[in-house]
């Protein structure tokens, strides 16, 4: 089993200032740091977004909305969609075969028939 590697906030920072100046190219990069390519776009991505102690960038500003709106929009339609179901069956259940309840209304054994 491998031992996960944690790297400073700084470290990250530095690494993708590093190649975003253009000083460095992405492979030469990872080769330095021994990192794999998918966590150095990963970290520049979050780098973007303002996660590491910095301005975030407007485009991974507007990212960011743009992900807590889509999950808002699904929350909602989530509940949008258990309430519908919820209506539906209420509206679906009906009285059994049309009858009242033995407790509700007239009863049946002081009518006047057969009183002769």
């Amino acid at each position: 089993m491998r031992n996960q590697r944690s790297y400073s906030l700084e470290f990250k920072r530095q690494v993708v200032e590093e190649l975003l100046s253009g000083v460095s190219r992405p492979a030469q990069l990872c080769r330095r740091h021994n990192i794999v390519s998918s966590l150095l776009y990963h970290w520049k991505m979050q780098y973007s977004r303002g996660k590491f102690n910095n301005e975030p960038t407007e485009e991974g500003a507007l990212r960011d909305r743009i992900e807590k709106l889509e999950r808002l929009v699904g929350r909602l339609t989530l509940e949008n969609e258990f309430l519908k179901r919820g209506l539906q069956l209420s509206l679906n259940q009906s009285p059994r075969n049309g009858r009242l309840s033995p407790h509700s209304g007239t009863s049946s054994g002081t009518s006047g028939e057969g009183a002769d």
